[in-house]
């Protein structure tokens, strides 16, 4: 098996990863805010890698000489997250992913620049293509922008961001090393922004196992994530997360009464096989 098809196995994992933190978010949402949630998320996170690497006996691998970049990259996912978490509570989960897309987009343009990775015209075709995907599901009213569609614009920028610092991060650090200071970093910005007013709330008992489940799943998503871009070019992997959205357009539509019509799967259709020519090119590179 190539190693373009293992780092897309990978980012089916993550894709898994993020659903689950996606409905866990919208279920905790009507009584923590987004720093909260973060907060509680990171915390936990803490406990888990700490335990984790303990156990493993990887907590050596934990340097502080590229400190500076893990600050580069925790800020971004910190902002991506917190607009994320804030845009799945006002506008339908498919509009939300579907504009989170636009993230392998800012990466395959920003590649070039901060990785020195090669931008062909087939690449900016499938990029292309996955983009008109993405304005078909979300057909965003640019006169009258909701928030909820500039908050999730700008998660994606966040994350793209986020992409960028964890590939050059893979190049000298451990998965170890990049989710200890993704967990203490962000755990740290998360108690400062949510005691900013002097309020933190406490999450009710009902509340408890969902913000479990969104603490596990970022670890697990961003270790796939990790994985994947370990073994692959970010520009080739990033675009298989394009799968997440005909899945979560479904979720919505079956316990969120989100309308799903013919657009929707049009869009998915676009996005779904630009993404699979992209990676088909790629594996087939691979074993030239």
């Amino acid at each position: 098996m190539s190693t373009t098809i293992t780092a897309a196995l990978w980012m089916i994992g993550a894709i898994v990863s993020f659903t689950s933190m996606a409905i866990a978010g919208r279920a905790v949402s009507f009584e923590l805010d987004t720093f909260e949630i973060m907060m509680y998320r990171s915390l936990l996170g803490v406990v888990v890698v700490v335990c984790v690497a303990g156990f493993a006996g990887t907590l050596r691998e934990v340097r502080l000489n590229r400190w500076r970049l893990h600050l580069a990259r925790n800020m971004a996912h910190f902002f991506g997250q917190n607009c994320w978490f804030y845009a799945i509570t006002v506008i339908p989960l498919a509009q939300v992913f579907a504009l989170e897309f636009t993230a392998p987009l800012w990466v395959l343009l920003l590649a070039p620049l901060f990785l020195g990775e090669r931008l062909g015209w087939q690449k900016l075709i499938f990029a292309a293509v996955g983009f008109v995907g993405i304005l078909v599901v979300a057909r965003p009213d640019f006169n009258n922008l909701e928030p909820g569609i500039l908050f999730a614009a700008a998660a994606a920028i966040g994350f793209a961001g986020t992409a960028i610092a964890t590939k050059l991060l893979t190049r000298t650090e451990t998965i170890t090393c990049i989710l200890f200071f993704l967990t203490t970093m962000q755990a740290v910005f998360g108690v400062v922004f949510a005691g900013f007013d002097g309020d933190i709330a406490l999450p009710s008992p009902a509340s408890v196992p969902w913000l479990v489940v969104i603490g596990i799943a970022g670890l697990v998503a961003h270790f796939c994530m990790t994985r994947a871009l370990s073994l692959a070019p970010a520009s080739t992997i990033m675009p298989v997360d394009f799968v997440r959205l005909p899945v979560i357009a479904l979720i919505g539509m079956a316990f969120y009464d989100e309308p799903l019509d013919i657009w929707v799967l049009v869009g998915a259709l676009m996005i779904f096989g630009s993404n699979y020519a992209n990676i088909l090119r790629e594996a087939r590179i691979a074993k030239m």
